[in-house]
C-alpha cells in the first residue's frame, strides 16, 4: 500500500498484526507481556523526503512505488505532520513561476517540530550562485511570514544556509519540557509522539536503578538528556561529529550536567574499555571514575557486533531499543544467557509498514554476578 492510499480506519487492526509477528518472533525466550504504544493513525512524521518531477510548467512531489518502482504524484501526504502538508503546497506555488530556484531542482526534504518549526532543505543537480541565494531569501522571507521556516540549499559538494541548518524541537516528557537541537540531513526519531513514549518507558525501566548509565549510540541526547535524572552521572558515545555537538548543546540547553559525550564508536569505546587503545578523543574523561551499572543501546539496523553484545552483558542492567526485530533476536540470543527480560514493549514508530521499533529490558540474572 502507498503511504498516499493510506486508511486510518485499518491501524488498529494492522497494530495487532504487527504485535503478534514480534511476539512469534521472540516465542523462543522467556518474554514477559508486550506493552503496546501506537502511533497517531495520520499525520505522525516529523520529516519527509521527496523526489521532485518537472512536467512543462507543473512541478510536483513525487515518490516510488516500493514493488513496481514507479514514480508515483504526491500532493499529500497523510503521514507527514499537519505542518509539512501545509508547506508542502505553498511551497510549490512560489516555485512553479520561478525559473532560478526550480531549475534542475532534484529533491525537497522536510524535517518539522511539535513546536511548530520547519526546516526545508531543496537539493539540486546544479551549483548555487549568488542569484539563487538572493532569490531563496526572498522565498524564504515569503514563507515566514505564515511559518516558523528556514531553508538550506544542497548541491554537489555544497551547502548553503540562508540563516541556520536546524530546528529546535520541544518534547513534554512526564509533564517537563525538553529541547532538542536537530540538525539538517542528521537522525531524528521521525514520530514524534511515539518517541516521548519511548522516552517515558525508558524512564519507568530505570527509576530504580543505581550507579551510573552507559549509553552507546546516544545520538543528539534524545534519550541522553531525560534518563539523566536517574542516574548519578551518564557517559554516552556517538560516532558522528555533528551529533555530539549537538548532544552537548542540548544538555547545555537543558542544564543537564552529568552527562559526559565522547566521540567514538561502539567498537572503539570497546577496545577503550578493555585498554586495549588509548584515543586522544576522550581528553581527560576517565572511565576509572564512571560506576556504569547500567547500559543502554539503541544500534542501527544490524544490531549489535559480537564484541559489543560481548561488552554490554557484563552489566547489571541493559536497555536495548531496537529498529530491526530480527537483528534484536540475533542479540537475545547471546544476552539471554546472562539476563532475563523483565520489560517487552512495541513502539509503532512507522505505522502501516512491517517495521516494528520495540523495546526490552534485560537483568542479570540472580545467580550471576552483577
Amino acid at each position: 500500500m502507498r503511504p498516499t492510499e493510506i486508511d486510518s480506519n485499518q491501524y488498529e487492526a494492522q497494530l495487532a498484526d504487527k504485535a503478534s509477528e514480534l511476539q512469534a518472533l521472540l516465542s523462543d525466550f522467556a518474554m514477559p507481556e508486550l506493552t503496546l504504544y501506537p502511533s497517531a493513525p495520520l499525520h505522525y512524521r516529523m520529516r519527509a523526503e521527496f523526489r521532485v518531477w518537472h512536467e512543462g510548467e507543473d512541478l510536483y512531489h513525487i515518490m516510488f512505488d516500493s514493488q513496481t518502482k514507479e514514480k508515483y504524484r504526491v500532493d499529500h501526504f497523510p503521514p507527514a505532520s499537519l505542518l509539512i502538508n501545509q508547506v508542502m503546497a505553498d511551497l510549490l506555488v512560489l516555485l512553479k513561476p520561478n525559473q532560478i530556484l526550480r531549475r534542475k531542482l532534484y529533491q525537497i526534504d522536510y524535517l518539522s517540530t511539535l513546536s511548530g518549526e520547519i526546516l526545508v532543505t531543496l537539493v539540486y543537480h546544479k551549483p548555487l550562485d549568488a542569484q539563487w541565494q538572493a532569490e531563496a531569501e526572498q522565498l524564504r522571507d515569503t514563507l515566514r511570514k505564515t511559518y516558523q521556516l528556514d531553508l538550506v540549499g544542497r548541491a554537489r559538494k555544497q551547502m548553503l544556509l540562508l540563516n541556520r541548518d536546524h530546528v529546535i524541537e520541544t518534547l513534554n516528557i512526564k509533564s517537563r519540557p525538553y529541547q532538542f537541537k536537530q540538525i539538517e540531513n542528521s537522525f531524528t526519531q521521525p514520530n514524534a509522539g511515539v518517541n516521548c513514549n519511548m522516552i517515558e518507558w525508558a524512564l519507568d525501566a530505570t527509576q530504580d536503578a543505581s550507579g551510573d548509565l552507559l549509553e552507546l549510540y546516544c545520538g543528539l541526547g534524545n534519550f541522553t538528556l531525560p534518563l539523566a535524572q536517574n542516574f548519578r552521572r551518564v557517559l554516552a558515545t556517538e560516532i558522528s561529529k555533528a551529533s555530539v555537538e549537538a548532544a552537548n548543546h542540548n544538555a547545555h540547553l537543558n542544564k543537564v550536567e552529568n552527562v559526559t559525550v565522547l566521540r567514538m564508536s561502539s567498537e572503539e569505546f570497546t577496545e577503550a574499555l578493555q585498554g586495549k587503545r588509548e584515543f586522544k578523543r576522550m581528553g581527560e574523561v576517565k572511565l576509572s571514575e564512571f560506576d556504569c551499572q547500567t547500559v543502554l543501546v539503541d544500534p542501527p539496523r544490524a544490531g549489535l557486533d559480537p564484541d559489543t553484545c560481548e561488552l554490554v552483558s557484563g552489566y547489571r542492567n541493559i536497555l536495548y531499543i531496537s529498529c530491526n526485530p530480527l537483528t534484536l533476536k540475533d542479540n537475545l540470543q547471546h544476552l539471554s544467557k546472562t539476563h532475563d527480560v523483565t520489560r517487552f514493549a512495541l513502539f509503532d514508530q512507522f505505522p502501516y509498514t512491517h517495521h516494528a521499533e520495540c523495546g526490552v529490558m534485560l537483568t542479570k540474572k540472580p545467580y550471576l554476578p552483577a
